[in-house]
């Protein structure tokens, strides 16, 4: 029966990953501010969300707030960087990259331009890396490991083969922090939904936003969406699926799940997957709030 169950989820993941598009209808209910920061999300670098695309949503929310957000078309040099503020990376992969995705995972940026992000980062720029499952975990390791943290090209699931999560207050998963107690300058946030991705390790530094535990697995394939009884895996306790961490004079936000910042659709019957999602209402909050944080607002 579980052997069953693993080969039924692996199937209709692979499925709905393959049919994800954006919900161009979402339109949560979002005040417009005046916003000082022009967001610009990665698109040179075979990313599987850009705003053009599967994260249109994501910047339809920051458009909705005020934000200006724009495409950034280029490899990362100090030049390219010179005059960004705040960076989004999500779900970036090797130019190469094709399925089906087996490990190693090739990075998806040269030490080169991982170099240059630290610099940048250090001297007051803002980073934002989203880096979901395998294998988005890792074509960003490590860009990951130059900050601290170590990403795993994994899946987070549960003993049931799901990936779906909610980190509240309730189970102590949502952190009891500025960005989720509600302040002047943050919204409330109360719940998150996490639509699989990955967990990792963060360096002492951080503050980790979502807490995964031992409840929660990580599954390390060697192929993407293949799990077997000898598929290597270990407990997620004491990991998270979001840190925050300031670097020199600069900001980094990194998480593990892509989906819970964008709104989509999957699969033939078009169920929804992201923001859209009722149990995920409160997942545009956090986004807003950490835009604000990462750009200092």
């Amino acid at each position: 029966m579980k052997l069953f169950k693993t080969l039924l989820f692996c199937f209709y993941s692979c499925y709905l990953f393959s049919q994800q598009v954006p919900d161009s209808l979402y339109v949560p209910n979002v005040a417009k501010e005046k916003r000082n920061v022009i967001v610009y999300v990665d698109a040179a670098h075979n990313n599987f969300h850009t705003i053009n695309n599967r994260f249109y949503p994501f910047a339809n929310v920051l458009r909705k707030s005020g934000y200006k957000v724009e495409s950034f078309t280029e490899k990362f040099s100090q030049k390219s960087l010179e005059n960004i503020k705040l960076l989004v990376i999500s779900n970036a992969l090797n130019e190469n990259a094709r399925s089906p995705f087996v490990t190693p995972t090739p990075s998806a940026f040269s030490k080169e331009e991982i170099n240059t992000i630290k610099d940048w980062v250090k001297k007051g720029g803002a980073l934002f890396l989203i880096a979901d499952h395998m294998p988005f975990a890792g074509a960003s390791e490590e860009l990951g490991k130059t900050f601290g943290f170590h990403f795993y090209d994994s899946f987070l699931l549960d003993e049931d083969m799901r990936g779906i999560f909610d980190f509240n207050k309730e189970n102590k998963m949502l952190a009891d922090h500025d960005l989720t107690k509600g302040t002047v300058r943050f919204k409330k946030v109360n719940s998150i939904r996490t639509f699989t991705g990955q967990a990792f390790q963060i360096p002492n530094k951080a503050i980790s936003i979502l807490k995964t535990t031992e409840k929660q697995t990580v599954f390390l394939p060697d192929t993407m969406w293949r799990f077997n009884k000898n598929t290597k895996r270990f407990p997620a306790k004491e990991l998270s699926q979001g840190a925050i961490m300031n670097v020199g004079k600069g900001r980094i936000a990194v998480f593990g799940e892509a989906a819970m910042f964008t709104a989509q659709l999957a699969g033939r019957n078009r169920f929804k997957v992201g923001m859209n999602a009722s149990e995920a209402s409160e997942n545009h909050k956090l986004l807003l709030n950490l835009i604000s944080w990462l750009g200092n607002e």
